[in-house]
């Protein structure tokens, strides 16, 4: 405490007063909004506590997209916020849930092109920006809307690409043309852009086939850092891989692609073009998440032997087709990826066939699989075979969901087995794994 401070304090004083500042910043971080609002009115020490840039570092903005009296304030107090502090912020996440009609949407491109244009002039340390599911291809994103909401973030995005490291645009739904647009005003500056952490998931509107368009190829070939990158398997072509492997080899470490039936994902890619970047970038791992798209040919054209798969993510949203069947993918397909594989999450109804022989044995043929998740149909003494492998060596598993799908509505002799066999092995569990098994009515 400063002399001045000192002196104005009365005889007699609260212990708060004499607490340290790395203490009262601690307790001020806990706070919401209004409570440190009303603490910074308690002395002046407290008041330039509000102001600490500690607090202020990180922040997530959420607009309600329902007209509610509520949430009404929301959008003056998020620009209100960014005025008085936003010169601190490093780490920002806007979200816009669901909008319901234009009237909104209008709202919050206002209030972004505000936003933003506080941020670009008084603010230098944003190293993350995350703003996800704005879905502008829905019709309540009006054309005029749209297109002032992305000349603003384009115009963000110019100034702020310099210290830029995290960009989040995941399920932004673009067209091409305005997708590559965006993207582009990271590099305006100095020809390319030094982000490292890239998720254009759902960024392009969907049946759109991304990988066909030069203008996508050349717009990744600006970046040069990525360490990163999320993205569709509509984008994937040998001309973005090859670009990947010339720019980025030394730096990149992540890929992950979803692959969902209404994306296009019929594009021939060369197995050389991933065993060229995977042999550059030493560390690579590719992650892979499949929505739908579940027939073992599909998959085949995906899955390629040279692509060093670490995770793979196969859902199916409850959907049954008698005439498909995933044995050929857990037999065929799947081994030969048994060398790298470490995360495996499934989804699917097989109602119309058995696959625990099959899923066992893919599971101890895993050497360095650590996850497993599963929902399907299964005997309950899957599960105890499950742990007996575990238990005897022939897998190294650390997390274990099983949801186990059944026939009927009442599951009362599935769960008493299941407490038998959490019981036979709850040393096992308690000690290794990260475990949680039901059954479940599939009706």
């Amino acid at each position: 405490m400063d002399e001045e401070s000192q002196a104005v304090q009365p005889r007699g004083q609260s212990c708060w007063a004499a607490l340290p500042d790395v203490c009262l910043r601690r307790v001020f971080w806990w706070l919401g909004d209004r409570d440190r609002s009303r603490a910074a009115l308690v002395c002046r020490k407290w008041n330039q506590m509000m102001y600490s840039a500690d607090l202020w570092r990180h922040r997530t903005i959420t607009f309600s997209g329902r007209p509610s009296r509520v949430h009404a304030s929301e959008f003056e107090s998020a620009l209100w916020y960014v005025k008085k502090f936003g010169r601190y912020l490093e780490h920002l996440e806007i979200k816009f849930l669901n909008p319901y009609n234009a009237v909104l949407t209008k709202k919050f491109q206002v209030t972004m092109r505000g936003l933003l244009s506080c941020l670009g002039k008084d603010n230098h340390r944003l190293k993350s920006l995350s703003v996800q599911h704005l879905e502008l291809d829905r019709p309540v994103w009006r054309n005029g809307i749209r297109g002032s909401l992305i000349k603003s973030l384009s115009c963000f995005l110019r100034k702020a690409g310099r210290q830029l490291d995290h960009l989040s645009l995941k399920g932004a739904r673009l067209t091409v043309e305005q997708g590559c647009a965006v993207l582009g005003s990271l590099s305006c500056s100095r020809g390319e852009s030094l982000v490292s952490q890239l998720n254009i998931e759902d960024y392009f509107s969907r049946h759109l086939a991304v990988y066909s368009s030069p203008q996508f190829s050349k717009t990744m070939a600006t970046f040069r850092s990525l360490v990163s990158l999320s993205l569709n398997y509509n984008c994937i072509s040998d001309e973005l891989l090859d670009g990947l492997c010339e720019n980025n080899a030394r730096t990149l470490w992540t890929i992950n692609i979803k692959c969902h039936v209404h994306d296009p994902h019929g594009q021939v890619i060369w197995g050389m073009s991933w065993a060229r970047l995977a042999r550059r970038a030493s560390n690579l791992k590719v992650n892979f998440f499949f929505e739908r798209v579940m027939k073992h040919e599909r998959l085949a054209r995906v899955l390629l032997q040279e692509i060093p798969v670490r995770g793979l993510s196969l859902r199916s949203c409850y959907f049954s087709d008698p005439d498909w069947s995933m044995r050929p993918t857990l037999t065929d397909l799947l081994p030969t990826f048994r060398h790298t594989l470490q995360k495996l999450t499934f989804e699917f109804n097989n109602n119309h066939e058995s696959l625990d022989e099959e899923l066992c044995f893919l599971v101890s043929s895993c050497r360095k699989l650590f996850y497993f998740k599963i929902w399907a149909f299964l005997d309950v003494r899957f599960v105890e075979r499950i742990l007996k492998s575990q238990e005897e060596g022939q897998c190294s598993l650390r997390t274990l969901k099983v949801r186990i799908y059944t026939n009927r509505y009442e599951t009362n002799d599935e769960d008493r087995t299941l407490r038998e066999i959490h019981r036979k092995y709850r040393k096992l569990i308690d000690s290794e794994l990260n475990y949680f098994v039901i059954a479940y009515p599939m009706m």
